[in-house]
């Protein structure tokens, strides 16, 4: 069987070749269907597994890693110093004074933070739990989405999500194309188009993808949403043609397609070594504003209290000075107390003083602060008039950062009017008016359009980016192919919103893009088919503000 070998250069610029895995520290080397070699010195890489986790506790760190947390905040801290002390001298003050509400507040805290916790390992199972398939012994296997294996070919059907990090090897278009939405990852809903290995693109069948000796090395995992593998020029030293997979050749975790039918990809990052998961913030507590004020207030009424400590204690002992009041007839002296030491005296006098002053912090408004959280919590979600749809649930946001306006509309876009020859043009009824001017066609009758109206609606559907999807209506059939017989309905999908309007709106006027196959593009004019061949794509770029098209008419005219 012949052996193919994709090579892919690591960050550093270094070229691998064959299967002998890479030494450098950077690199990781990913057999795909985990086919490895047969030769004796080959030590396989360890990876992660494909679990996601976001839960903070388990079952067995819950208690301490939970204690630890509440009593980083001064307010619990200050409590539970107090408490001690209580516990280790003679003070006015039973310790149950303090400890009932300290134990109040951190079970009610503990309660409310466990059950948060346990809703992440919910969501957490959902997720490992997910049916997936996977290319295995030859035959296409469903399994849990946690069994994937770095090296594993996956295969992901239409608005699904990915499992995990892969590198695209194949998809149901003929030029191994995927288009895909990242909103989950860095909010963006546009379209991105990822390209499959070009030796692989075409390689649909189960057996073929089955029979691939092929390996992929790339850089060890990294947060860096964008930036995948290097995609520099092949070395001189090379002996062999290499196969390079790029930046738009690898589909981010948990990233929805949107326009495929059906792809296969290896998994080359998973679980919490995906893109996803390295881009998770430390779950570290959460404080509000209301508590943050009132850590401040504790700060200065700790001060008061510690200055009250201070004075009284020095005041005690300039009282006790004089011999007749040193000890009185109500409080007299044991031997113990009169051969310990003045400065043991003095610290435990002050903490005494501390303890009988302590209530100048009342506990009582913790509880009532965390009894007023948990239970509104509850009331909060009860009540569906505090939700508003538009702006979803901001809570108290004070600053917001974009990059553009589509960050903050619905990014939606529909076609109003146009220019052409400057004359200005609006749409009525689904077809091209001048301005100023009413439709007084029956509907339905085919518009009069002169000859450049007409040329600028072929422009505007022929120039562009556009995808179809042709989704199935009707009856059932492979999950991973829509070829079964029934009238598909087609959708249009773009990596831009713009293009995706423009290019409905022509197809509302009656010029209609059929769709693209490799060079050829298709439209149909008032019901004429029109065929075009795609010689060349000048992409959007900012000194051009523009993107155009060169395309070829059957009779070899160039447009």
């Amino acid at each position: 069987m012949e052996e193919l070998t994709v090579e892919v250069r690591g960050s550093n610029g270094a070229y691998y070749k064959g299967f002998d895995p890479p030494h450098q520290s950077d690199t990781r080397t990913v057999y795909i269907a985990n086919k490895f070699p047969q030769h004796g010195h080959y030590i396989p890489q360890r990876f992660a597994d494909n679990r996601i986790i976001s839960s903070k506790y388990t079952i067995w760190n819950f208690i301490p890693k939970n204690l630890f947390e509440q009593f980083r905040r001064i307010a619990n801290f200050y409590f539970l110093i107090i408490f001690l002390v209580q516990l280790m001298i003679d003070t006015p003050t039973s310790p149950i004074t303090s400890g009932l509400p300290l134990f109040f507040v951190i079970t009610v805290t503990a309660i409310k933070q466990g059950y948060e916790d346990w809703l992440r390992h919910k969501a957490d199972n959902e997720v490992n739990g997910a049916p997936v398939f996977v290319v295995r012994s030859g035959s296409l296997v469903q399994t849990r989405s946690k069994n994937i294996r770095v090296g594993d070919i996956v295969r992901v059907a239409k608005d699904e999500t990915f499992p995990a990090d892969l590198v695209l090897l194949s998809s149901d278009r003929a030029e191994g194309t995927c288009h895909i939405t990242t909103a989950s990852l860095d909010g963006e809903t546009n379209l991105k188009t990822h390209y499959a290995v070009p030796e692989t693109a075409v390689s649909q069948s189960v057996s073929r993808l089955e029979s691939l000796q092929a390996v992929v090395e790339c850089q060890q995992p990294e947060a860096d949403l964008y930036r995948y593998l290097t995609d520099s020029d092949q070395p001189e030293s090379s002996s062999r043609t290499a196969l390079q997979c790029y930046s738009t050749t690898v589909l981010s975790c948990r990233s929805p397609d949107a326009a495929c039918s059906l792809f296969s990809g290896v998994a080359v990052y998973t679980g919490m070594e995906s893109k996803m998961a390295l881009n998770y913030k430390c779950k570290s507590q959460k404080r509000s504003a209301v508590e943050k004020s009132m850590n401040t207030f504790l700060i200065i009424y700790l001060g008061i209290l510690l200055f009250e400590a201070v004075l009284s204690t020095i005041l005690k002992y300039a009282w006790q000075a004089e011999n007749k009041w040193d000890e009185p007839f109500y409080n007299q002296k044991t031997d113990q107390e009169r051969n310990s030491s003045q400065i043991l005296k003095f610290i435990s006098d002050f903490l005494a003083f501390l303890v009988l002053y302590n209530f100048i912090i009342p506990i009582s408004l913790y509880v009532t602060v965390e009894m007023q959280k948990f239970l509104g919590s509850f009331f909060i979600g009860w009540d569906l008039d505090l939700y508003h749809e538009e702006s979803d649930q901001k809570a108290q946001v004070e600053y917001v950062f974009t990059d553009k306006t589509g960050t903050l509309t619905e990014n939606e876009m529909q076609f109003r009017e146009c220019s052409i020859n400057g004359i200005k043009y609006q749409e009525i009824n689904g077809k091209l008016v001048p301005e100023g001017m009413t439709e007084d066609s029956p509907d339905g009758s085919v518009p009069c359009l002169n000859r450049e109206e007409e040329l600028f609606l072929k422009a505007v559907s022929l120039c562009h980016t556009v995808q179809i999807s042709y989704d199935q209506t009707d009856g059932p059939g492979d999950p991973f192919s829509h070829a079964n017989g029934f009238t598909p309905q087609m959708e249009y999908y773009a990596s831009s919103p713009d293009e995706k309007a423009l290019v409905e709106a022509t197809k509302r006027m009656g010029v209609t893009f059929i769709g693209s196959r490799g060079e050829n593009m298709e439209i149909k004019t008032f019901g004429k088919s029109e065929k075009y061949k795609l010689l060349h794509v000048l992409e959007f770029d900012a000194d051009r503000r523009r993107m155009s098209v060169i395309l070829q008419k059957p009779s070899g005219m160039c447009l």
